[in-house]
């Protein structure tokens, strides 16, 4: 077993700890490397989808679709979507039903694979700017809310839009926005600065997924559109049966930041 620190493992390293039953957000992890976001639903259901991502693009921007029932990508080749993250969500009509570290047993031929790009991936970015992540800092996952303003319905798809929160330095929020606006296909600028109230979001300290994170002196909470969107949507629409990541625990592929990244 490696001993390296999350942050230097290569994403073959992480996805084999995982598949061994590793089981913890990834924010941090992977340096440089692209993680992304995982919805799978029935074929019939999959035309909704691709048109709730292309008129949701800022919440859900598509990096790959798979063939139905395949379980591979192009982001990483030799991967296993079913086993590769550290933790799923298995959905029957809109419900809940388990969160397992390996979906083989649940996996479908019908299935067509969204991978969609994930605000961890401009956090490298954001480190490298002198952007802290309090976060990673305080070996917590990501806060995650569902706000008070609606995506725009496609097909059988409705819902809210979820947002990620990092509490930023104010003399560094300007910096957190330029380096986030060079990357939209990882959700690129943020949303809203300041005030949650504004988002309909009463209390931060109560994330709706992820983890709570304590802000320091001079902080502002900043919020980024997040790719769990599809998973509050799927709660409101309820398709028949899908299969998601757990927010936060991502799956890390072997593309690098620097490709979604402009200029």
């Amino acid at each position: 077993m490696t001993t390296a620190a999350p942050g230097a493992l290569i994403p073959a390293d992480a996805r084999a700890m995982f598949r061994d039953g590793t089981n913890v957000p990834t924010a941090g992890w992977c340096a440089a490397y692209t993680q992304v976001n995982l919805i799978a639903v029935p074929a019939h259901w999959a035309y909704d989808v691709l048109l709730f991502c292309q008129r949701n693009p800022k919440p859900c921007p598509v990096l790959d679709v798979t063939e139905p029932g395949s379980w591979s990508t192009s982001l990483a080749p030799c991967a296993d979507l079913r086993t590769d993250a550290p933790r799923y969500r298995v959905w029957e009509n809109g419900r809940l039903i388990d969160e397992p570290s390996d979906v083989t047993g649940a996996w479908r031929s019908d299935l067509v694979t969204f991978l969609i790009g994930c605000s961890f991936s401009f956090e490298t970015a954001l480190a490298q700017a002198g952007v802290p992540l309090r976060h990673v800092d305080q070996g917590r996952n990501v806060a995650m809310y569902k706000t008070n303003r609606d995506c725009r319905p496609a097909g059988r798809l409705q819902g809210p839009l979820v947002v990620s929160m990092r509490q930023i330095p104010a003399g560094l929020v300007d910096t957190a926005i330029r380096v986030s606006t060079l990357m939209p296909e990882v959700h690129g600028s943020p949303v809203h600065v300041g005030d949650p109230a504004a988002l309909g979001i009463e209390d931060l300290a109560h994330p709706d997924f992820g983890d709570p994170v304590r802000a320091e002196p001079g902080d502002v909470p900043v919020f980024w559109a997040c790719g769990v969107t599809p998973q509050a949507v799927l709660m409101a629409s309820r398709p028949s049966f899908a299969i998601t990541h757990a927010p936060g625990y991502m799956l890390i592929t072997d593309a690098r930041d620097t490709d979604y990244r402009l200029g």
